[in-house]
């Protein structure tokens, strides 16, 4: 009998150290990640305000989801290169700076800026049906014939300087609940168009990126019930006072949307 309680008292020990030194294994695998966040507004945190002073036009705000997902996780290393209005060509020539060899973890979400996504949400405001729909079916042509070229274009360069990173592709939100309680503005004739025109614009991102190897965290789900005329938005509508952070999510967004998705991902 203690004979067995001491073999028993052995074996909770040993294991004990090892679970010990397992979590200890962990938590310094992910204090050395170095991370770099690359992208457009959506992954710089434009709607979510706290932006960083130093960061100029890029607007990188502390609660985007680079910099809360840096701050809970502490990496050896965080380079927040992610800037507002940033097309495909914008990250090859301006944001790549940081990568290296030793890079383990990169984000970046790109491509709305390339099919003309704003110059969508402002033309459809301003302008009648017609237009709006005429605007639409350009990006969503651009979306199918030119910017696979452009997603291809930066990710290759991404895994040219970063060949051992993580790369997670993050796409964007549906902007309207369809027949939600916005009782003005855009007809849902409208509104159907444009989230379909995003959700185009998701898949032929994740069709890119799964075709460099690269995970991609879809974000429509996490966003569902949270859409313009959801009545619990995580999205701003229109605001002429700050026209830039129209169609951005919110800091709810980033926190609850952005994420969530991209701590599933990488």
């Amino acid at each position: 009998m203690k004979l067995s309680r001491l073999a028993a008292l052995s074996s909770s020990l040993l294991l004990g150290a090892v679970l010990a030194l397992t979590g200890a294994a962990t938590a310094n695998a992910a204090t050395a990640v170095d991370y770099v966040a690359l992208g457009d507004s959506y992954s710089s945190g434009v709607g979510s305000g706290s932006y960083d002073s130093a960061s100029g036009d890029c607007k990188r705000s502390t609660k985007a989801y680079p910099a809360l997902w840096a701050a809970a996780n502490a990496p050896a290393s965080f380079s927040f290169a992610a800037c507002s209005g940033a097309r495909t060509g914008d990250v090859k020539a301006n944001q790549l700076g940081p990568l290296n060899s030793s890079t383990d973890l990169v984000s970046i979400s790109i491509g709305g800026n390339d099919a003309g996504f704003a110059d969508v949400m402002t033309t459809c405001v301003l302008n009648s049906e017609a237009t709006c729909l005429s605007r639409i079916a350009t990006a969503r042509s651009y979306a199918e014939s030119t910017l696979p070229g452009n997603l291809d274009s930066v990710y290759t360069a991404i895994q040219a300087k970063a060949p051992s990173a993580r790369v997670v592709v993050l796409g964007y939100p549906r902007f309207y609940k369809i027949g939600g309680s916005c009782a003005v503005g855009l007809s849902d004739k409208v509104r159907t168009a444009i989230n379909s025109a995003a959700d185009l614009l998701n898949s032929t991102t994740a069709k890119r990126a799964a075709d460099h190897g690269f995970a991609f965290a879809d974000v429509a789900g996490k966003f569902t019930g949270h859409e313009i005329c959801s009545g619990s938005a995580w999205l701003h509508s229109v605001n002429w006072l700050n026209i830039g952070e129209s169609y951005h999510p919110t800091a709810a967004g980033q926190s609850g949307g952005y994420l969530p998705a991209f701590n599933s991902a990488a």
